[in-house]
């Protein structure tokens, strides 16, 4: 996600580990156009030894991983859009069950940049 409101999204059903955080940075950012950076936070699947091990390969593709400070949802732009879903956008009758959350919060990461975007200014 980035501050014009374009979001490239990886959803899963299974628990989210540094194998599946690798596989969605590998797809999405297989052939670097221009530099790029992706902002994470101090998760521990963001700071494993699998993570660090591929920290190198994904230079050589223009690819730099940032790391926020401790503690900083302020600057973590999913946070920010993860509030947004949660107290915005997301009709009280995505909580009916399980599979109408899913189906909410995929419709609203699909259409996210055209339907649903947040204001930076």
């Amino acid at each position: 996600m980035n501050r014009p409101n374009t979001l490239h999204a990886c959803v899963s059903e299974p628990t989210i580990n540094y194998d599946l955080i690798i596989a969605c940075i590998d797809t999405f950012f297989s052939v670097g156009e221009r530099p790029t950076f992706i902002v994470v936070n101090r998760a521990s699947i963001h700071t494993s030894n699998a993570i660090f091990y591929k920290v190198e390969e994904w230079k050589e593709r223009g690819l730099t991983i940032f790391e926020l400070p401790s503690y900083s949802p302020e600057l973590n732009l999913i946070e920010i859009l993860w509030r947004f879903i949660k107290y915005h956008w997301l009709e009280i009758d995505a909580y009916s069950s399980w599979q109408a959350l899913v189906s909410s919060v995929e419709k609203i990461l699909k259409e996210f940049g055209e339907n649903y975007v947040i204001n930076f200014v």
